[in-house]
């Protein structure tokens, strides 16, 4: 078993060391809970209009009061608006014009479906970018089917997988959470080997369907000749609601259709009514603005911490939770600490919350999700915080807080979990 930096066991499942008291997923729900009434606080206190979300998620829901009255009925609502739904998810993602369409209730929901439906009993080959790793719903839905996960990086490894494991669905991340990116090139190659070898293909664009386009002249989603697609709702550049809209082949996609409707993970008319108009309402300027603020957040925190402490991407700065955890050591003047990395990042996220109304994946993230310290702001976030320096000086806050209680267990879970 692999280890980090600080002789933690890393958990293969997630990425990271599970500690005392983040042991797993429930712990991580008991301390998204905890987020949840220290972000009402902070809106008793300060109002909506301060919170910042650097999550990359902006998580509004933009139906009109014309869409609540009609399209979001449950019955006949679908049959009406879902031509248009159809038209607008081949537009933004780039296909022919033939491909159907269909919205589930979260992205990691659609993986996992189409894992499910796909996967045949044979191991599921996933591409991510290299130095990264495949989505923990990769994972989970291959747990949840039986069967293994062959991650690769190259088109080598895509080749000699196909030839040794003649599997039934290849998975592509084109850009991680991390936002680690694959050559178009690349990808073009993968998708045509897994089409001859017989393979579904299918997309995980979640970031990617916009991110690649607008800042990196990357080709649409659907130009890659995969069977299938998906992307958030509520990321880089979209405005939520929290869902997955799948596009691509019919015969592809209605079995993916199936699976979510047996495990109930379907979106229901009005999530997809969101969804859809999230997408209308896209323009590459939001983006673009996004990522211009996510540049000044790495000034600043570049600033403050060293730039060999802050990884850039083009979205906004990341701490790494092994080099947040050797700073927090250093302001205490010690070496070491029994609790991980991810419960120091997640006592940093729950005071950034608490202080600022900062919202991060650390205090927000799902159970399995990343731990580092990622700050991607969503549009205005940085001007309600106060400005970058202000986003700094409240995460340099944060963890001087932290390690000033670094061997109280005891502030650290009433920190993650309250009081309870």
């Amino acid at each position: 078993m692999s280890t980090d930096r600080f002789g933690n066991a890393i958990d293969p499942g997630v990425g990271y060391a599970r500690g005392s008291l983040l042991q797993g997923s429930a712990d991580e729900v008991s301390r998204l809970a905890q987020a949840g009434r220290v972000a009402a606080d902070f809106v008793a206190r300060e109002g909506i209009d301060k919170i910042a979300i650097c999550t990359g998620n902006l998580r509004f829901y933009p139906a009109s009061p014309d869409d609540l009255s009609l399209l979001c009925e449950e019955w006949i609502g679908p049959g009406l608006f879902g031509e248009e739904l159809r038209q607008v998810a081949i537009a933004h993602l780039g296909g022919q014009g033939h491909e159907a369409a269909a919205v589930v209730n979260r992205t990691s929901a659609g993986i996992v479906a189409t894992v499910l439906a796909h996967a045949g009993g044979r191991p599921v080959l996933s591409l991510v970018p290299a130095g990264d790793r495949s989505h923990a719903s990769v994972t989970r839905g291959a747990r949840l089917a039986g069967v293994e996960v062959r991650e690769v990086h190259d088109l080598t490894g895509v080749q000699r997988v196909l030839a040794e494991d003649q599997p039934a669905l290849m998975v592509v991340t084109p850009v991680t959470s991390e936002l680690a990116m694959l050559d178009d090139d690349l990808m073009r190659d993968a998708v045509a080997a897994g089409n001859s070898a017989g393979c579904v293909t299918f997309l995980d664009d979640a970031y990617g369907a916009r991110f690649r386009p607008v800042l990196h002249d990357g080709g649409a989603s659907l130009s890659f000749g995969a069977d299938l697609v998906i992307t958030n709702a509520d990321k880089a550049g979209l405005t939520g609601p929290r869902a997955g809209v799948l596009c691509g082949e019919h015969a592809a996609l209605i079995p993916v259709q199936a699976k979510a409707s047996e495990l109930g993970i379907e979106a229901r008319a009005p999530v997809a009514v969101g969804a859809m108009r999230s997408l209308q309402s896209f323009t590459p300027d939001l983006l673009i603005q996004e990522a211009q603020d996510g540049q000044d957040l790495s000034d600043a925190l570049e600033a403050a911490l060293g730039a060999n402490r802050v990884t850039r991407s083009a979205l906004g700065p990341k701490i790494d939770e092994q080099d947040a955890m050797e700073v927090v050591l250093g302001m205490a003047g010690v070496g070491s600490s029994e609790l991980v990395p991810a419960e120091v990042t997640a006592a940093v996220g729950m005071l950034m919350l608490r202080d600022k109304g900062i919202v991060t994946v650390n205090t927000h993230g799902q159970p399995g999700g990343r731990v580092s310290i990622r700050l991607k702001p969503t549009s205005g976030a940085v001007a309600r915080a106060g400005g970058a320096m202000a986003v700094a000086d409240c995460l340099m806050s944060a963890m001087r807080q932290t390690a000033r209680h670094l061997h109280d267990k005891t502030w650290f879970a009433a920190t993650l979990f309250g009081d309870t």
